[in-house]
């Protein structure tokens, strides 16, 4: 699916301060959406809880903030992280080679798939899929 013309059924969009407050309130405001829509939340939450707090510490700029994006429609649920540190990429954790990168050992565990996207600059979206059908709908 392309997902800069996808049309989401369902979106949830805020924007909150690069705090571990801000991505303290993302989760649980997140987690309040999902249920609203009444779709599991259990493993969403927890891609939620890391990509925000990348972009509290990883991904902060002073005096900017991050946005969060959960959008869903029939068969998938994404969740978009749009922090001001475009030149600072994730990348995955490996073992003996990566002292960092951990957290997204958790992404990479719950999510069906995950990525970058770069822009607007200075800034880039960290985003994770789930597939919908999985969860019975």
């Amino acid at each position: 699916m392309n997902q800069e013309i996808a049309e989401y059924k369902l979106q949830f969009r805020v924007q909150l301060s690069a705090t571990r407050r801000g991505a303290r309130l993302a989760r649980l405001l997140a987690t309040e959406e999902l249920r609203v829509w009444g779709l599991p939340f259990e493993s969403p939450v927890q891609v939620i809880a890391e990509l925000a707090t990348n972009a509290a510490t990883h991904g902060r700029v002073p005096g900017r903030d991050f946005r969060l994006a959960v959008l869903a429609d029939a068969d998938t649920l994404r969740i978009e992280v749009t922090d001001a540190r475009g030149d600072r990429l994730p990348a995955r954790y490996v073992p003996g080679v990566r002292d960092s990168g951990h957290g997204l050992v958790v992404v990479d565990a719950f999510a069906d798939r995950w990525g970058t996207t770069p822009g607007p600059f200075p800034c880039k979206t960290v985003w994770a899929e789930f597939d919908l059908p999985m969860w019975g709908r």
